[in-house]
């Protein structure tokens, strides 16, 4: 029996979206106004479909009740702790006190430099604050549990007194142990809740926000030749599972945050692939987080006209998420973002 997954497409946005709403031609995404569609894909392991919102009594009574529950999620509003998922992008600014991370490691790996880097993010727009002690670039190897916490612990405490979202990006469940004596206000594991057997429990014990993170393999070997059968379907299915089995661990709440992890055992095609379909996961009913900057498929795509900090890069495929209604980026150049997205919205406006 095929299964079938509902992709939003075909947006609108700003005034037109507002106007095609009220004519009803155009379905809000997330309850946002400023962002609508009008034709949805039905896609399955052997093809996709794009088809009118208002064609579908052409299509099967079975097929439409699948559609009727993903289009719940598509237009229901989205919620989360201390976020305002109405006013997005919203910035996770990064600060990795690491010596090896893939593209800043070593730059800010002592308090002083990290305080200043902290007030500059803060001062450009970010809204949350990720702090991560373990660098996870391809090929990176495990540290142990008291060097990672030396790391981070003095950059938590700085924290306490921002008024910000602080953001742990770590695998193991004794960190995040030791951090929520602090103040954290959400969860970040790269492997997908998966690393560390003890953290779903924590998790359901403290009722913290999370990332359900996508991640084949380990950093040490996820980008030894990934392959999928489909990686848009298999990722969506992995987040579907997931969510199933958090429910029967008892977490009920819904401040629960979906990142099909960019360049985390992922090839280039992939990536692409992943960016271009991205809407496609709106349909699980949570927000959408991406990690797009500096990544190595900016490089793979721009070939000679590679940077180091591939700022335009960063910037052409932060817009393309916005543009399917990601609510959250992950980012390193948080002043350049910002501004990007302003100069956008004004012209776009």
């Amino acid at each position: 029996m095929n299964k079938y997954y509902t992709r939003a497409c075909n947006f609108y946005y700003g005034k037109i979206s507002k106007k095609y709403i009220k004519e009803k031609k155009a379905i809000p995404l997330n309850g946002n106004p400023l962002i609508s569609f009008d034709k949805i894909e039905i896609i399955s392991r052997k093809g996709g479909k794009i088809i009118d919102i208002k064609d579908r009594n052409k299509i099967s009574k079975n097929l439409n009740t699948k559609i009727d529950k993903d289009l719940k999620n598509l237009k229901k509003k989205k919620t989360f702790k201390k976020l305002n998922l109405s006013n997005t992008p919203i910035l996770m600014g990064i600060v990795n006190l690491t010596p090896d991370s893939f593209s800043d490691g070593g730059k800010y790996n002592n308090i002083i430099l990290a305080k200043k880097h902290i007030n500059n993010l803060l001062s450009y727009g970010a809204k949350i604050i990720d702090v991560g002690g373990e660098s996870t670039r391809p090929g990176a190897n495990d540290i142990n549990l008291t060097k990672e916490w030396n790391r981070i612990k003095l950059v938590l405490q700085f924290l306490k007194s921002k008024k910000c979202n602080i953001s742990l990006d770590t695998r193991k469940s004794l960190i995040m142990e030791k951090a929520s004596k602090l103040k954290i206000d959400l969860i970040n594991d790269v492997s997908g809740l998966n690393y560390d057997q003890d953290t779903v429990q924590f998790l359901k014990k403290t009722k913290k926000p999370f990332v359900i993170h996508h991640m084949k393999g380990t950093p040490k070997n996820m980008q030894l030749k990934p392959s999928y059968k489909n990686v848009l379907l298999d990722i969506y299915d992995f987040f579907e599972a997931k969510l199933k089995y958090l429910r029967k661990q008892g977490i009920k709440h819904n401040n629960i945050v979906l990142d099909p992890g960019i360049g985390f055992g992922k090839n280039m095609k992939h990536n692409i692939t992943l960016l271009k379909n991205i809407s496609i996961f709106h349909s699980l009913g949570f927000p959408i987080m991406l990690g797009l900057s500096r990544k190595r498929f900016i490089k793979d795509i721009s070939k000679e006209n590679d940077t180091k900090d591939r700022i335009g890069g960063t910037v052409s495929s932060c817009i393309q998420a916005h543009l399917q209604g990601v609510q959250i980026l992950r980012v390193h150049d948080v002043k350049e973002i910002n501004q990007a997205f302003k100069v956008f919205k004004e012209l776009q406006n």
